[in-house]
């Protein structure tokens, strides 16, 4: 048995798990710190090494090598961080700091990335397909973002940026996004992008659970015509992306992914646009790990 180590670096927590090898999910120890991200960065830097020297202490074990998944994306050309949400990260050499404070090897990929990496290996993804070649993993909640797994390795790519399906293009009636582009991805089908649509329509400041839950009671055509514009965009964004990488499943994380719609009129929409005569065989699936792929992804890194 070789342990394996995974930290989830994330805005509001940190937390980190020891799994007991490469081939489970059996978690022997895990626990959470407060990131304190508005003390700044070398604040998060100290969290992150007292949560390891604390698990270590409990666990009796050490690690070897640390896995993190990150808010944002390790540069691959200036080893710096990039496009965090934790502002505080980007421009920094978080890799090599975190080396440095642990005294071990550390791998980052982003909590996208990580996803799909966990959901390839050890959740829904393996279990209906555990032969796949490619698996790509979304998230569809507060952002929109993904991870490529090709052959059980993480499609990372020459900026790094492998995957990064949320700042795609998809059309102009997008909201203006704050990466700088317009008609991205993320300012359409995230979770804030769909209620913000229903309540400039109505006027009414509705979560998306209501507005779905008002979609199936069949009397809100503001809700109708949110929900469609979901299932529209859906379609063409995934075949997009379908047409490119061509995976056998597709996991969908984050709030929107709970939706059912995107499993039935979202998939008959995706017909629509791939480049394959209307059919689709692409598996599409709901998360198994839940808020676990982050840090079970961050371990297999590790490995």
């Amino acid at each position: 048995m070789t342990p394996i180590w995974g930290i989830d670096l994330g805005g509001t927590k940190i937390e980190c798990a020891v799994i007991e090898d490469f081939n489970t999910c059996n978690v022997l120890s895990r626990m959470r710190l407060p990131t304190e991200q508005e003390h700044g960065y070398t604040h998060i830097l100290r969290q992150i090494y007292k949560l390891v020297e604390t698990m270590a202490s409990e666990t009796g074990l050490r690690p070897s090598k640390i896995g993190f998944a990150t808010p944002g994306t390790l540069d691959p050309k200036t080893q710096t961080l990039k496009n965090s949400n934790t502002v505080c990260l980007n421009g920094m050499p978080l890799k090599a700091d975190l080396e440095a404070i642990l005294n071990v090897p550390c791998e980052l990929a982003n909590d996208a990335n990580c996803f799909a990496l966990a959901e390839a290996k050890w959740g829904a993804a393996h279990n209906v397909a555990p032969n796949a070649e490619v698996v790509w993993g979304l998230i569809m909640g507060t952002g929109t973002g993904s991870g490529v797994v090709v052959n059980g390795k993480l499609l990372n790519g020459k900026h790094g940026i492998g995957g990064e399906w949320g700042h795609s293009f998809l059309d102009e009636s997008a909201y203006e996004c704050y990466c700088g582009n317009n008609g991205c991805v993320e300012q359409i089908l995230s979770g804030p992008a769909l209620t913000r649509f229903y309540n400039e329509k109505t006027g009414l400041n509705l979560k998306l659970p209501e507005i779905v839950e008002r979609y199936y009671a069949g009397n809100d055509e503001t809700a109708k015509a949110t929900m469609e514009r979901m299932t529209h965009f859906f379609g063409r964004a995934v075949a997009n992306f379908i047409n490119v990488i061509d995976p056998e499943v597709v996991v969908i994380g984050g709030g929107v992914g709970n939706i059912d719609l995107l499993y039935t009129e979202g998939v008959e929409e995706v017909k629509k646009y791939i480049f394959n005569s209307g059919k689709c065989e692409t598996i599409f699936l709901k998360p198994k790990l839940g808020d676990s792929a982050g840090v079970f992804g961050a371990a297999l890194l590790s490995a």
